[in-house]
């Protein structure tokens, strides 16, 4: 089993930063893919960014490309999300999740393919 825990999250103004935080403990591996996703209210599940640990590639969504940074740190099990330039659209619940089915240099970007989810961390951005 996989515990996954994000932390970072808070209400800033818009232009300003944050960076969320997911530890990952149990089962884990430098072979599994992680991703956050994000989901605002009466919103569906949208895809923010993914990254691979082994070979480093990466894949974001369109609303954050060129804002947001994925990074992850194998020794802490810990993937990043930096985020600039925040806006009221980036207003969500935060989702941190880890796929244990990654294949060789793959990064997946649909949620039903990710098998871990964390409980979630509130970024509200206001204008």
């Amino acid at each position: 089993q996989v515990q996954l825990v994000e932390s970072g999250g808070g209400l800033v103004q818009a232009g300003a930063s944050l960076r969320l935080a997911c530890v990952a403990s149990g089962r884990t591996s430098i072979r599994y893919a992680m991703a956050w996703f994000r989901q605002a209210p009466e919103k569906e599940r949208e895809f923010v960014a993914a990254i691979n640990p082994r070979s480093a590639n990466t894949v974001y969504g369109e609303p954050v490309k060129g804002r947001f940074t994925i990074s992850r740190d194998n020794a802490k099990n810990t993937v990043y999300l930096q985020m600039n330039n925040l806006q009221p659209e980036d207003t969500a619940v935060y989702y941190c999740a880890l796929d244990v089915n990654t294949i060789l240099s793959a990064v997946p970007a649909t949620a039903n393919q990710y098998d871990y989810w964390g409980q979630g961390t509130q970024v509200t951005v206001s204008s």
